[in-house]
């Protein structure tokens, strides 16, 4: 099976006995034995197994893992270090830039995720060079749970939301008592039509420190820093 760490097989036991997440767990096994799948095995739940449900802050949703070999590794939007940074990532990091003044080259967002980011995908498995090949299968009902535990269960985080597929979240979180920012999404075919000057980065930044949070640090070469101070 797949690894989901104690904090959020405990956060989540109501739904890992469901029918439907019986079935998708035996759908997805399946695929894996008989098809190349991404991200792999292993980095299935990283979104969840890298941010423990109680230090969440903000919740980025993505749609569907990266459909090319090394890219996906089970936090939306990230590829690991090395990879050529894929278009939507790019335009994320160029608003990060406009905004903030940051500049960002490696496209390894784990930096933000053990900040409190959430880097939730709507969909966890995709199959090699199919784009939503697992849509319908299950997933979405898993990760829209997870939204809604979230919503019920904490206060005061920030939900992003770029894109048709991320707004349908919406109504499950509670607006009374978070944060929700919506635009565009980052592709090329839509950041000009109101993702770049969201300021989003920006303006959750102004929530977190309002609230008297650490506020995230956008940058996504942290660990490294840390690693080279070490040693």
């Amino acid at each position: 099976m797949f690894y989901l760490n104690e904090d959020w097989t405990k956060f989540l036991v109501s739904e890992l006995n469901e029918p439907y997440y019986l079935e998708l767990m035996k759908f997805c096994e399946k695929e894996y034995n008989e098809q190349k799948i991404f991200p792999p095995r292993e980095k299935v739940f990283n979104a969840l197994n890298q941010t423990k449900p109680s230090e969440v802050k903000v919740v980025i949703m993505g749609q569907d893992p990266y459909i090319n070999l090394n890219q996906a590794m089970g936090l939306a939007f990230s590829v690991p270090d090395g990879v050529k940074l894929p278009p939507s990532l790019i335009n994320i990091f160029t608003e990060i830039k406009n905004t903030l003044g940051i500049e960002n080259k490696s496209g390894n967002l784990e930096a933000w995720a053990k900040q409190g980011v959430l880097l939730l995908n709507t969909t966890l498995t995709v199959r090699s060079g199919v784009s939503l090949s697992h849509a319908g299968k299950g997933w979405e009902i898993f990760t829209k749970r997870i939204v809604e535990l979230i919503s019920n269960n904490f206060e005061n985080i920030v939900f992003i939301l770029w894109g048709g597929n991320a707004k349908k979240f919406e109504n499950i979180i509670d607006k009374n008592k978070h944060l929700i920012l919506k635009a565009a999404h980052p592709s090329p075919l839509s950041a000009y039509n109101g993702f770049f000057g969201c300021n989003h980065f920006a303006r959750t930044n102004n929530y977190l420190k309002f609230l008297h949070k650490t506020p995230i640090d956008w940058r996504t070469d942290i660990k490294k820093e840390v690693d080279n101070e070490t040693i």
